[in-house]
This record gives C-alpha cells, structure tokens and sequence, in this order.
C-alpha cells in the first residue's frame, strides 16, 4: 500500500539516524553539483571501521534494542565453513518481524570501507526509532544486515580476501558467485546462508572514487544494476519482471534524493562509456537464482540493486555526506519496499536519470558494443 502521507522520513526522523536533510529542489534529468569536501593531500583513515569496531557495535545496538536484533555468527548458524580465509566469524544482524526478508551487504570489497557505517546506523535505527516510516519497516520486513562481508580485506584494506591454501591468490568477493567459481570460503559461506533465508529484495553498497560530470562537478552517488536494463541478460528473466523492478527501486531512491543539495546521482559506467553486465557478482547471480552445490535447487531469485557513493580517498567531512547519503537512500528504499510504494514507482525514471553516452555493455566475455540492445520493458 501506499505510504501515508507525511509518514515517510521527515527532517525530524532523518535527523534522528544521524542524516543532515539539506532539501534542495534539482531538476532532473540534469546533472546536479555534488557538495563534498576536497580531501587534502593527506587521507585521513583513523575514523574507518575496523572489524573489531564492528563487533563492538553490533553488541551494543543488540544489547540496547530489548530484544529486536540479533547478531550471530555464521558459524553459531551451522554453516559452514562459516568463517573468512583467514579464519575470522563472519557477522550478521537481523532485526524486524515481517514476511519480506531484505538482504543488506556492504564492504564486499575491503577497501570500500562506509558500507559498515551505514548499515550500523540503519541497523540502529531500524531497531529503536518510534517514527511512523521505521516501525513500519520492522513490521513488514526482516532485515538480514551484513555490515563486513570481507573482514580479511577490510583489515588489509584491499578490494579482495586471499586465499589460505598455499597460493595466496587474491579473490574478489564480488566476482565469486558463479558456478565455476566459489573459490572463497566468505562466498560458501554467505551464499550458503543467502540460500537459507531466501530474501526477497536485496541492497549492495560500495563506493567509487571521485566521479565527475561534463562540467567537472562531483558526482556523489551512482545508482547501480549489475545486469543492465535492456541489456543482454535481465530482460530475459522472469519474463521481464526484474528489470522493471530494478529500475523501480533505483527510481524510488533517485526521486527521494534528488532534493538534496549535497547529492548529485547518476546511473552507474564503467571503463567510461560501458554499461555493467557481469554474471559473477553477487547480486547478479541472486537475480539469476544460481543453484551453486544444491544449495537453491528451486532457483529462488530476487531483484537486487547496489550503489556506489563517492568514498574513496576522502576525508572526514566527505566520509560523513557519504554516509549520510548512503543511509538516507537505503532507509527510502526499505521503507518503499516496507510500504509497497516502491511499485508506483515509474520505471521510465531509471531512463530519465542522469547518465554517460553508453556505448555498450562490460560482461564477464568483455565488451559488448552496441547501447541499447533492447527497448525498455513494460
């Protein structure tokens, strides 16, 4: 159903998860100027998060939130391996009651660090604000967080985990999901508990280094799909239902965005000019319901977004509109998902966005050129 009016995130509830609401009318589909500090010469990484950090919150926020969080193990699940390459316990948080199970991942890539501060800050939010927009969440959605997808990598400060088995090959986490690959027990062992909760709707968040549009002003937030919209893969499954969806979600987090003053999105590239159209990613393969060793023998698949926010070498005051940014649009999304409204949503907004001159398509083959392949569905 739609969300009432008013009851969506006021300054008040935005304020409330730590969110500076800096309301800006832009007009879409320009480019609006990004408003993050320059770094400095020297990068600041004092404030990031380690994992022993992330422990130490995720105890504190189950410890204060009588009851409505739980944070385990993998391991504590019975899964196995269960743990990184390096033998740390990988963490999850779950906290909401609801029939649409909601996976949220971030620092997938180790050096990626905000994706932890983020889901920390909508991990606490979710589980003890009284807003209208976050009790709804709890009561229609089970979140299931990962905050450190990669410890390994995280504690290295490098994209990828290394393997343990005399090698000391570098595996990105991110590339791991497909079935000849699986060479990481993090991949085993989160996709070995992605295949037990079965989510509905999922969210990856990552960051990039400093982006910026024809006229030199910052981009501050990609919206990503890993398999393109009218592109080779997505219009193809379920008939078509994922890549309307897709385009739904990322929509919704662009409309409630767009009025503030410190954000500037657009449609995620790569290499420059090439739309993202990869197998062997995580939320590709739980759009492509890969049965990876039995574990999902009824292919059970879900649409599945990621942003990539500004986030690379940064400092303090950039790390902070970083995070904000990445908090404010996932709590729109949960409660759009929470809500229903998420599906009112036009999907011709993803196309209204603002975007490079693609001229084809990176998959796990290479380049494909030629953009669009296919008109827009539905």
């Amino acid at each position: 159903m739609p969300r009432p009016t008013g009851q969506s995130f006021s300054r008040r509830t935005v304020l409330a998860a730590g969110l500076a609401a800096v309301p800006l009318a832009v007009a879409a589909p320009a480019f609006a100027k990004g408003n993050f500090p320059s770094p400095g010469p020297v990068i600041p990484r004092d404030a990031i998060l380690t994992y022993d950090d992330m422990i130490a919150a995720l105890r504190k926020i189950e410890h204060s939130s009588q009851g409505s969080v739980t944070v385990t193990t993998l391991r504590e699940l019975g899964i196995t391996p269960g743990v990184s390459e390096a033998g740390r316990d990988l963490y999850v948080a779950t906290v909401g009651t609801g029939p649409k199970h909601v996976w949220l991942q971030g620092r997938i890539h180790g050096n990626e660090p905000y994706g932890v501060d983020s889901l920390l800050a909508i991990l606490k939010s979710v589980s003890s604000s009284g807003s209208p927009a976050y009790s709804r969440i709890r009561e229609e959605l089970t979140l299931h967080i990962i905050p450190m997808y990669n410890p390994d990598g995280s504690e290295l400060y490098i994209r990828h985990t290394i393997l343990q088995d005399g090698t000391e090959r570098r595996i990105d986490l991110n590339r791991d999901w497909a079935l000849d690959a699986f060479a990481a027990k993090e991949s085993q062992s989160w996709y070995a508990y992605w295949a037990q909760v079965k989510p509905a709707f999922g969210l990856d968040i990552h960051h990039q280094g400093l982006k910026t549009d024809e006229s030199g002003d910052a981009i501050t937030m990609s919206l990503g799909i890993s398999l393109s919209p009218s592109g080779p893969t997505l219009p193809f499954i379920k008939d078509g239902l994922f890549d309307i969806q897709t385009r739904q979600m990322q929509g919704l987090v662009y409309n409630e965005l767009k009025g503030y003053g410190y954000i500037a999105m657009d449609r995620y590239s790569v290499s420059g000019e090439l739309e993202l159209d990869i197998h062997g990613g995580v939320s590709s393969a739980t759009m492509l319901g890969l049965n990876w060793n039995n574990l999902n023998p009824t292919g059970h698949s879900h649409p599945m977004v990621f942003f990539e926010t500004y986030g690379g070498p940064i400092g303090q005051k950039s790390r902070g509109k970083a995070i904000k940014q990445n908090v404010l649009g996932t709590a729109e999304l949960l409660d759009g998902l929470a809500s229903g409204d998420v599906w009112n949503t036009d999907p011709m907004v993803w196309h209204n966005m603002p975007r490079v001159d693609y001229t084809g398509y990176i998959t796990d083959d290479g380049v494909v050129p030629g953009w669009p392949m296919y008109p827009p569905v539905g």
